[in-house]
């Protein structure tokens, strides 16, 4: 009878189009062990079922599977393989979709000038005392900001083309304003631009991502121990219905 045929590590590397180191590993972290070792030179010998076994690693790795689901699959029935493979699919078109979305925005702001880098976030509700205020200009904002820490809030879905209503923060007395847990297209000022630039940019981003502004834009303004200055605007927003105009 003829003798089972068996391969040496780099043999069964070359067959399979893998490195021998990545056999080691796989023996490592016993995934693949070889059909025996040589106990006097050490040679990891291979044979078919080994073959077959790595031929089942490989193909489940272009699968999308790492190999810490392959040790777990490997020798799972098939239901459980097809389930794993579900999910894993399920997985990659998420991450397939937050990657779309990261590099639209970078090239939005690519092609776009930016003097800010808008965030969305989520924020929880939050009591103001303000007085309420209707200004005709935006550059008169700057008058109404007190010493730091200062809350400036306007009634706007763009840039002004009138009067607009606003509101600013008061130490006490004032009308009291609730702001309800709400989504936001936040963005700190830098201090090379001025705000009123920088709200433009914001509302223009706003314009290309679809989204609308769904109440009082707030801009609050900073002083920390050292006395520098921080300016942070916040948008709350909801997007464009598709039978909205922009």
């Amino acid at each position: 009878m003829r003798e089972p045929e068996m391969w040496r590590i780099g043999q069964l590397a070359r067959m399979a189009g893998v490195s021998e180191r990545t056999l080691r590993h796989y023996d490592r972290i016993g995934l693949l062990a070889p059909a025996a070792v040589d106990r006097v030179t050490g040679y990891r010998w291979y044979g078919v079922a080994e073959l077959s076994r790595l031929e089942r690693i490989r193909g489940l790795q272009r699968l999308g599977l790492p190999l810490r689901r392959i040790a777990d699959l490997l020798d799972a029935p098939e239901a459980q393989l097809r389930q794993a493979l579900a999910e894993n699919v399920t997985s990659i078109h998420r991450d397939i979709t937050a990657l779309a979305a990261t590099a639209a925005q970078a090239e939005d702001y690519l092609a776009t000038p930016m003097s800010i880098l808008p965030q969305q976030a989520t924020v929880g509700p939050r009591r103001l005392r303000v007085r309420r205020l209707q200004l005709d200009h935006p550059s008169e904002l700057a008058g109404l900001c007190a010493a730091p820490p200062t809350t400036l809030l306007t009634w706007l879905s763009g840039a002004p083309t009138g009067r607009f209503a606003a509101a600013v923060t008061t130490g006490r007395g004032g009308e009291q304003l609730t702001l309800p847990a709400r989504a936001v297209v936040r963005a700190v000022v830098p201090p090379t631009t001025g705000v009123v630039q920088a709200g433009q940019d914001l509302f223009g981003w706003l314009h290309r991502h679809r989204l609308a502004v769904a109440g009082p834009s707030v801009e609050d303004h900073f002083i920390d121990a050292a006395g520098v200055h921080a300016t942070v605007l916040e948008v709350p927003v909801h997007p464009v219905s598709l039978g909205s105009r922009a």
